[in-house]
């Protein structure tokens, strides 16, 4: 394994114990330079993990508590008149910041979700007819509730679309859990530094040296062209996805110290690329269905024997 990624994930493991595929998923994603959503029910350490990874990775951080009544303006930030210099002075928002914790995304209203879909894509916002560049790096972590739970908005699948994983923590194992009772586990003001901004940035752009071979382009192109060929999948895998799977494949592979991204690369993360754009939304009818599950089964039957 890479050496900074594995400090980094195994410093994380001291505050989120026994959720090391999650944090590195969670890892993965920033490396590939993507935005992060963690789907999962209340308490279950989403916003420690997005606490950990911009205090280990050394990125400036701001969290926004979705509400229903949360506005675009206190997000994004405002035009305020100086009398003193009669003129309108902008007053940023929490949203300029290189990792931005979005929490409990889908109980804002879905004008105040729209306003992400800018930052999300462009890394800029249009503000009073202006438009301003957001830090580098920049960092969405989404966190939502079931959206069987009261109080929740859904997602529309345009914004769905722009995380390029979804994760889910679930619940700890009993030693984990007995260790958090007992707090072994480290406070997140414990944790060290593993990276810096440039660090972050360098280990990005090694991913995109990553060697994907047309082997492994072509098992790619199998598993997206299944979904649209089928009926099985509520929404089909568009262009977009198959870039996020891409990128996503060989910063796993980075993660695993290789400069060259395997087959087993995809299927490690093909359930975070792929399950929130195949089922568009969790319900408790689909709660139960891995629709990559379905993919991977399909286009490599030797993995469902």
């Amino acid at each position: 394994m890479h050496t900074l990624a594995k400090a980094t994930i195994d410093e994380i493991s001291n505050v989120l114990i026994g959720k090391h595929e999650q944090i590195k998923l969670a890892l993965t994603c920033i490396l590939a330079n993507g935005h992060l959503l963690i789907e999962d029910l209340p308490g279950m350490g989403k916003t420690s993990l997005c606490h950990a990874l911009a205090h280990v990775l050394g990125l400036q951080f701001s969290r926004i508590q979705f509400t229903s009544d949360l506005l675009p303006g206190d997000m994004l930030g405002v035009s305020i008149f100086d009398t003193d210099a009669q003129q309108f002075r902008f007053h940023a928002g929490p949203i300029f910041s290189q990792l931005v914790l979005a929490d409990e995304l889908n109980r804002a209203s879905p004008k105040t979700q729209s306003a992400l879909l800018e930052a999300m894509e462009e890394k800029q916002v249009s503000i009073d007819g202006e438009t301003r560049a957001l830090p580098s790096p920049f960092f969405v972590i989404g966190t939502q509730n079931p959206i069987y739970q009261s109080g929740t908005f859904p997602l529309p699948e345009s914004q769905l679309d722009r995380f390029l994983m979804r994760i889910e923590l679930g619940y700890p194992n009993r030693e984990a859990e007995k260790a958090m009772l007992k707090q072994e586990q480290a406070a997140l003001s414990d944790l060290q530094i593993v990276m810096d901004v440039s660090q972050v940035q360098a280990l990005q752009r090694q991913v995109a040296e990553v060697h994907a071979s047309d082997h492994l382009i072509d098992y790619i192109l199998r598993l997206i062209t299944y979904s649209r060929e089928t009926a099985r999948f509520p929404h089909p895998l568009s262009p977009r996805a198959s870039k996020a799977l891409l990128v996503a494949t060989k910063a796993w592979a980075l993660i695993e110290g290789r400069d060259h991204a395997l087959p087993e690369d995809v299927q490690a993360v093909l359930p975070a690329v792929t399950e929130h754009r195949l089922r568009s939304e969790l319900t408790q009818e689909n709660a139960g269905t891995r629709y990559s599950e379905l993919l991977l089964q399909a286009v490599d039957p030797v993995l469902s024997a």
